[in-house]
This record gives structure tokens, sequence and C-alpha cells, in this order.
């Protein structure tokens, strides 16, 4: 009735006629019944789920530079790069309050060097979200979610952890070579921040990433971001940088 009526979902048909439905079928069915239960029509909530899908920002970088051109991005060479990132993600691991992590890898090797501890932070997240280059999609934890390789994501650099009580997200483009470099000689340019506005964008970048390939990975809408102080935000920014210099010593 509502393929008929609303044009969705469009479903696999085999030769017999029969229709056959994708797991990401089923999702976006239940997002609607969710959406309806708010007292949406019908035409309303079909509108609302699809649109997430299509409006999903192709690079995260590009989305916060977007939406945030108060951001200034400040260029920087790998191993710093890599201390600011791992800094990022101890603190998170260390406050054991349940966050939603999103990371990107690049290249899938990247990602499985660093695997062991990305499944250490699963266990204890509410949602851990990798994008990488991968053959194939994982349910995980963490949730091992491709990208093509033309993509600009696979150019990005990135972590984001969102909490009850702190945010914080780093977002790098790699800048191009004319020649390959070495790879501690490696560049890019890079976006930080503690303010929860600027999390909460990252945030709804990477969730819109997802649903657009994976819907049955988010079902809900995330929480409202962390209301944190101008104090917190600044001890937060301290604990990371101190964690950074600490790696780099």
């Amino acid at each position: 009735m509502w393929e008929r009526r609303y044009g969705f979902p469009s479903p696999q048909r085999l030769p017999s006629g029969h229709r056959r439905y994708r797991p990401e079928d089923a999702a976006l069915v239940a997002r609607i019944a969710s959406a309806r239960a708010t007292g949406l029509s019908m035409a309303a909530a079909i509108a609302r789920v699809q649109g997430d899908a299509a409006t999903a920002e192709p690079s995260l970088f590009a989305g916060l530079r977007q939406r945030r051109p108060d951001l200034q991005p400040v260029v920087l060479r790998k191993p710093l790069l890599l201390a600011l990132t791992r800094a990022i993600e101890d603190e998170s691991c260390a406050r054991a309050e349940r966050p939603l992590l999103f990371a990107s890898f690049q290249r899938e090797r990247f990602y499985r060097a660093s695997a062991r501890r990305w499944r250490e932070f699963a266990r204890t997240a509410t949602l851990a979200v990798v994008f990488a280059d991968f053959d194939r999609f994982a349910g995980g934890p963490p949730v091992e979610l491709p990208v093509d390789r033309s993509a600009p994501l696979t150019r990005e650099w990135a972590v984001v952890c969102e909490a009850p009580g702190h945010a914080a997200c780093l977002a790098a483009l790699e800048q191009p070579v004319t020649r390959p470099r070495r790879d501690a000689a490696r560049a890019f340019e890079v976006l930080w921040s503690v303010e929860p506005s600027v999390v909460r964008s990252a945030t709804e970048i990477c969730v819109a990433l997802v649903r657009a390939e994976h819907p049955e990975v988010i079902a809900d809408q995330p929480s409202p971001p962390p209301a944190l102080t101008a104090a917190t935000q600044l001890r937060l920014a301290t604990a990371v940088t101190t964690r950074a210099f600490g790696r780099l010593s």
C-alpha cells in the first residue's frame, strides 16, 4: 500500500514479481513509524526520513567549514596530528561517559593499526562508527562503514566524541602533494574544538553519512548535545592539550 500510494519503499523484484526487502528498507520503515508517532502525516514522515539520507554531506571537514566559517584550520604534520587524535580518544575513554564516537581513517590499513584501541572504545560507547575504504560493511562493534575511494571522506582524518559531560572533535584534510612524502612529513589542514555546538555539527554530519548508507545502524535521533560551561570546556581543552604534549615528549 505504501509503495502504491507514496512510491516508498522501493524493493527489489524477483523475475516472479515477488518483492525482496533489505535490512536498510526495514530500518527506514521503522524510522517512518517513529516519525508518524510524533503526529506527522505519512507523506511528511516519508519526506523527512528520505530527506535525511538525501542531505548527507560527503565531507566532514568541508561540512564543518561550511557550518562554522569562524573555525580557522591549522596545518599539522602527521606526528602532531596523531598525538592530538590519541589525546582526544584517551580523554574521552578516561571519562567513561558512554559517548557517541566516530572516526575517519582514510584507508583500512590505517584503521587496522588502531583496531584494538577502537574495540576497547566501542565496548563502553553508546555507538562507535569508523569510516575507511573497507571491502564490506561490518556491524562491529565498532561499526565498520565502507567509503568509496573516490569520496572526499577518504582524504580525511577525523575523530568525534560526544557525551553528556564532554565534547571534542577533530577533522583534518590531507594536503595534496606533487610527489610522495615520507609518512611523518604528511601534512593536514586541521580543525579541532571542544565547543559543544561545533561537536554537535560534526556528530550530525557523521550521523547523516551513516544513515545514507546503513540507516539501521542509527534508528533514533541522538540526544541533545551536552550543555557545558566555558570553564568545563577550558578544562577539557587543557586536558587534551596536556595529553597531546605528553605523547610527544
